[in-house]
This record gives structure tokens, C-alpha cells and sequence, in this order.
């Protein structure tokens, strides 16, 4: 009887040793491929060196330059030149060649470029291309024998998936710093603000201020993305466990049109989209939230010539389904111009085809000049419709809603109360307002003796206006 419990305790013994042996060994194994990948990635991410000159007598030219105070402060007792100096990451992409991939606001408005590869040996780098609307950009240098990395298909990556970050966190002794973690979300938008195409991966793997440009590997050691940007707060630049990188096949086709035309050729609608949310959903009686509301379409622009009309829901396109407005805006932009696609759209409750033929995207003048604005109206004010352009003139924060304010006409009422041109107009008495057409009824409704209340934000800072209105 003892014998057969000290049998059963030492077979129960043997196995969970041995199971500890099988655990170490997988965990080895996990180390090991980690290690691996580290190992065949650091030859090809390099540290990006570069310098500004900046003339302090043209940046504080308000300044006296024998000013005490001036020469106290910016500690350039006579100077009135200096460099700025920044740092970021970089990809080789091709060794044999020396194109290097990075973003566009490592090396932006720069007068001088260094790449510094692992062995540290450094290069100077000229830059091929430049996208700030993808803030990708491409360098290269002469140097031979450099070792590159191959992309991976980024649209195979799945949230939860292991992932690696390579890059020169906060200073170039950090260089080829290696950071793990995994995928968070994909597809996110509205994280930069301006004119940006944003179809971000997000990860907590640590990414820091330096990492800018640097790699993002998946499992097995391929590049699915290039890291761009963290979330932080105005108090603290560091990591706080969300990161973001741009997925390698945006990347991909960024890369390539830069090499081969110095620019990004991008397609257009031609339309103004905004999110559907539960209230617009109900009131159009849509099943789901996804797609794209047409809040406007440009004057002769290829939705109106194709017969797309304002309140269309935009749900497929060229056989995608359509996400959000993100998702259809960075289709239809990687998109061939000048070549005709199947558009989906639900118009009256009901589905209907409609064939355009995108256009290639106008340069920036074009655009701003095709946003229309309302004429101006009793209170002596034009406003237009909110635009990631306008957002970053006017400094409008991208969770902000409203009309913004393009034209304020002499002596008029709003003049004399102060409104200014881009002041963000949100409500028209207690009613939000989203587009010059609602803002135009909701003015016509809620004009009561001779008095309209104005919602108004201006630097971030809300107040209500009321403006009394001649007779």
C-alpha cells in the first residue's frame, strides 16, 4: 500500500519536472526567436542626425539684439546664428541602392542629414522625396554593402499579434534600442492632427521621442510598419504604453511613387465625408454605422459629374466595403486615377450603383478654394464647413465640431461684437450646428426678438455671444 503512494507520488514528481523542463524549453525557444530577430534587424535601422541654422535676429526680430535681458535668457551673449539639432530613425529599404525610409517630420525644413548605421559610421543623405500628408520620406545615401529589410503584408496582421519596435529613443547612445509588445488596434485615424492620411497600427510595445521613423517587425522579423507617433500628454513626451506606426503597405506605395516621381500621385472624389454616429443613423435608417456620409460634393469635381449628391451614404467602394471615413478616404487615394469605380451608396433607404471616374488629387489651393462657405447672411459673417486644412489654419482641435468663421464683413453686427475670422461656431442658440446649411436654419429658427445666441470657441477657450440684430 506505502509503496504503491510513493509510486503514485513519484510519477506525479516525474511529471510536472518534466514539465518544467518542457516549459523552459518553449519559453527558450520564444527568447530565442525574439533575439533572432533583433539580430538581423539592427544592421538595417540606422539613427538620423540633423541640424537646423537658425538666425535668432530673424526669430526674435522684435528683439534688440544688445538687449541685456535677450542676451540673459538665450544665453548667445553675441551670437546670431545657431544649430538645432534633432534626432529620428530610418529603414533601409534597398542596400544596394541606399534608400532609406523615414518620416517626413524627422528631416523637415532641415539644412543638414546624417545617417549613422550600427557600426557607426555615418553618411550624409540627401532626401529623395517627401509626403507630409503620409509623413513618410525618403532618403539616400552612397554607401555599399548595406543590409535592408524586407516588408511584410500588414493588412495579414492581427490585433494581438507580437510585434518589435528598433529604434534611437531620446538620445544616440540609445541607438538600436529594441522594445516588444503587441498589436493594440488597427486602423486608427484622427491621432495627428492636420492633412494627414492616417490608418495607424497601434501597439504598446515602448516607443518614445527618437523612435520616429524606426522599425516595427512582426514575428517573423518582417516590417509591417514604420513608427510615427505616441499618445502623451503636454506635461510628459515619454511612452505611455500607446504608440503608433504606419502600416508597410501605405509605406510600400508611398515609397514607390517618391523613388519614381519625386511626389505621391493620389486620387480623388470629390466629396465631403463625415461620420455616421447613432443619431445620423437613425434618421436615415441605416442597419449599421459604417460608411460615409456625404456632407458636400465640389463644384465639378468627379462625385458631382458622376451624380453623387449631398445626404448619400457612401458603403462600398471598388467591392470594399467602406469602414469609415478614413477607411474610404486612404482607398480611394491609393486608387488609380483617371480610371472608373463601382460607388455603393444608400440614397432614400435604398441602394444604388454609381460609376466615377476618380481624378488625380488638385493641389491644396484647389481644394480650399473648392470648400464652400455660406454667403454672408444678416449677422455679416460667412462660414464653411470644418476641413483638416482649416483645422490646422485656424488651430481647431480634431474633436471639435462646428462651422468655422472664413469672412467677417465691416461695420456689421458680428464685427462690432468681435467675431473673427476662425472662430469656431458649435451651437446656434442651445442646437449644435455641423454644416453652413444647418447653421443657415438653425439661424432662421431660433431668431427671437431681434437676438441670436452664438456658441463660439476661439485658442480653446468657450463662450456664448448674443448679437442684437438692427431692425
Amino acid at each position: 500500500m506505502k509503496i504503491g503512494k510513493m509510486m503514485k507520488k513519484l510519477y506525479f514528481t516525474i511529471l510536472f519536472i518534466s514539465g518544467l523542463f518542457a516549459q523552459n524549453s518553449v519559453l527558450k525557444q520564444f527568447s530565442d526567436q525574439f533575439a533572432d530577430i533583433a539580430e538581423k534587424a539592427n544592421p538595417a535601422v540606422v539613427t538620423i542626425l540633423t541640424e537646423k541654422n537658425v538666425d535668432l535676429s530673424q526669430t526674435h526680430r522684435n528683439i534688440p539684439q544688445d538687449n541685456e535681458m535677450f542676451r540673459f535668457f538665450f544665453n548667445q551673449p553675441r551670437q546670431r546664428e545657431f544649430k538645432s539639432t534633432a534626432l529620428g530613425s530610418g529603414v533601409i529599404i534597398d542596400g544596394r541602392k541606399g534608400y532609406i525610409i523615414t518620416n517626413n517630420h524627422v528631416v523637415e525644413d532641415v539644412d543638414e542629414i546624417t545617417v549613422r548605421l550600427l557600426d557607426k559610421m555615418e553618411y550624409s543623405a540627401t532626401i529623395v522625396g517627401k509626403d507630409p500628408k503620409s509623413d513618410l520620406a525618403v532618403l539616400q545615401i552612397e554607401a555599399r554593402g548595406l543590409s535592408d529589410m524586407s516588408f511584410g503584408d500588414s493588412d495579414e496582421l492581427r490585433v494581438g499579434e507580437w510585434v518589435i519596435a528598433v529604434g534611437s529613443p531620446f538620445s544616440a547612445n540609445l541607438s538600436h534600442t529594441v522594445t516588444a509588445g503587441i498589436v493594440s488596434a488597427k486602423g486608427r485615424g484622427n491621432i495627428i492632427q492636420g492633412d494627414v492620411y492616417e490608418d495607424f497600427i497601434q501597439t504598446d510595445a515602448a516607443i518614445n521621442p527618437g523612435n520616429s521613423g524606426g522599425a516595427l517587425l512582426n514575428s517573423a522579423g518582417d516590417l509591417i510598419g514604420i513608427n510615427t507617433a505616441i499618445y502623451t500628454n503636454s506635461f510628459d513626451r515619454s511612452n505611455k504604453g500607446v504608440g503608433f506606426a504606419i502600416p508597410a503597405n501605405m509605406v510600400k506605395r508611398v515609397m514607390s511613387d517618391l523613388i519614381a516621381h519625386g511626389k505621391v500621385l493620389r486620387s480623388w472624389i470629390g466629396v465631403q465625408i463625415q461620420p455616421i454616429d447613432e443619431t445620423t443613423a437613425q434618421a436615415l435608417n441605416l442597419k449599421k454605422r459604417s460608411g460615409a456620409l456625404v456632407a458636400d460634393v465640389v463644384s465639378d469635381g468627379p462625385a458631382e459629374k458622376a451624380g453623387v449628391e449631398t445626404g448619400d451614404v457612401i458603403i462600398e467602394f471598388n467591392n470594399i466595403d467602406v469602414n469609415s471615413v478614413d477607411h474610404l478616404r486612404n482607398t480611394v487615394s491609393s486608387s488609380a486615377p483617371n480610371k472608373r469605380y463601382d460607388l455603393v451608396v444608400i440614397r432614400d433607404g435604398r441602394k444604388k450603383i454609381i460609376k466615377v471616374n476618380l481624378e488625380e488629387l488638385p493641389g491644396d489651393e484647389v481644394l480650399l478654394s473648392s470648400n464652400r462657405t455660406e454667403p454672408t447672411n444678416e449677422l455679416g459673417i460667412q462660414v464653411s464647413e470644418l476641413s483638416r486644412s482649416s483645422r490646422r489654419e485656424y488651430g481647431i482641435g480634431s474633436r471639435d465640431e462646428g462651422v468655422v468663421v472664413t469672412a467677417v464683413k465691416d461695420g456689421s453686427v458680428s464685427a462690432n461684437a468681435g467675431i473673427q475670422v476662425g472662430d469656431l461656431i458649435t451651437r446656434v442658440g442651445t442646437k449644435k450646428c455641423k454644416t453652413p446649411q444647418e447653421f443657415k436654419r438653425l439661424l432662421e429658427q431660433t431668431r427671437k426678438r431681434d437676438m441670436v445666441m452664438l456658441h463660439l470657441k476661439r485658442d480653446g477657450a468657450a463662450r456664448y455671444m448674443t448679437l442684437e440684430l438692427e431692425d
